[in-house]
């Protein structure tokens, strides 16, 4: 009787080792990859609850290398070249902002709108143009700890970042005209670009996937909205928990009449899928860096010493991929966009494509 219980509890005892290890591994396979400064991808449908279900894409490298703008090679500069970089991707926007078919989606006049989006920081007479969705969150801290109201980035609290009436960063929109046009003509001015699709998908998973709490009105107006113009069989009792569709979100963007006038309906909530041009107005405002997001860890450390400010702050780190042009992404969103709301959609975002040489979409287009 003892040795039977004796094997008894050593069979339990291996059971158990057994488990430990099973859930050792499990949780090894599950780590997922982090993507858009602190989103998480990987183990979670790109829908929201009672919308169709997507299988979440394997985090992995594209499938081709992503196919730089034309200022950039397989070798990436060093640096003290960059400047050269930086050149090429300023005379290619001049260019294309010559180019007269495109003018209509590369040209808008310096309105309010346009001067809500620039941050101004006097102290070191810095311009910067807000681009949602291209991790603009870190160069507001930049900006923040240069006008003095924190000594380090690391040490700005999160939630006062966008707290556009506390984080001491004023909008050019605030000045009068002749201060507008004097910072315009004599600051240092800057941007950040990324692949036009990539950030309209960055752009739906925030906010209409993950709909941040304080943010409640892209789940109850914003979406409810668009799924009642844009989705054949809808009820109106189930708008809010049926969820926006990628789909849905693509349909919008594309229609030029429809998405105007709900676009004065959902008035600025709608920066973080505007274009580029629209947001920052490059063919008017003469800006002296365009960075982009693909190239970030080389155009942080340009722009801080062109603008005079390496030696005065820390760019926050950057997560190791993050910045990576991910394709499969990319082709996972659209595999079931039809082709011809993938070209609507393409035919508004042209200008941003052309003017800072991000490469046609053609795998998605033909």
């Amino acid at each position: 009787m003892g040795e039977a219980m004796r094997h008894h509890w050593l069979l339990l005892g291996a059971c158990g080792w057994v488990l430990l290890i099973l859930m050792f591994f499990s949780k090894f396979i599950s780590f997922r990859a982090v993507d858009d400064y602190g989103e998480r991808v990987g183990g979670q449908s790109w829908t929201v609850p009672g919308s169709k279900v997507v299988k979440p894409v394997p985090v992995s490298s594209p499938e081709k290398p992503f196919p730089q703008p034309s200022d950039q090679s397989s070798a990436v500069p060093s640096v003290t070249d960059w400047q050269s970089v930086i050149e090429r991707r300023i005379e290619l926007l001049s260019s294309v902002c010559e180019n007269s078919s495109l003018r209509n989606l590369t040209h808008v006049s310096i309105r309010k709108f346009v001067l809500d989006r620039i941050f101004v920081c006097d102290k070191r007479k810095i311009l910067f143009c807000q681009t949602p969705k291209v991790g603009n969150t870190q160069w507001k801290k930049v900006l923040i700890v240069l006008n003095g109201a924190f000594p380090t980035v690391e040490e700005i609290p999160e939630n006062l970042v966008h707290d556009h009436e506390k984080n001491g960063l004023p909008r050019l929109s605030s000045l009068s005209p002749q201060e507008i046009t004097h910072r315009l003509n004599t600051y240092f001015k800057f941007f950040i670009v990324r692949d036009p699709f990539e950030r309209l998908i960055s752009a739906f998973k925030d906010k209409f996937v993950k709909n941040p709490r304080f943010e409640p009105w892209y789940k109850h107006d914003i979406a409810p909205a668009i799924i009642r113009k844009y989705r054949k069989s809808h009820r109106d009792s189930e708008l809010s928990a049926s969820g926006l569709h990628f789909e849905d979100f693509v349909r919008y963007l594309g229609d030029v009449e429809g998405r105007l006038r709900m676009d004065r309906q959902f008035s600025e909530h709608i920066i973080h899928w505007v274009t580029y041009a629209e947001l920052c107005a490059p063919c008017e405002i003469h800006y002296n860096v365009v960075g982009h997001h693909e190239t970030l860890e080389q155009d942080v450390p340009h722009i801080l010493k062109a603008a005079g400010i390496d030696r005065l702050v820390s760019y926050p780190a950057i997560p190791p991929g993050i910045t990576r042009y991910n394709r499969s992404k990319v082709e996972h969103y659209f595999s079931g966009i039809s082709k011809r709301d993938i070209r609507r959609l393409y035919a508004r975002y042209q200008g941003d494509f052309n003017l800072f040489g991000y490469p046609s979409p053609d795998f998605l287009l033909n």
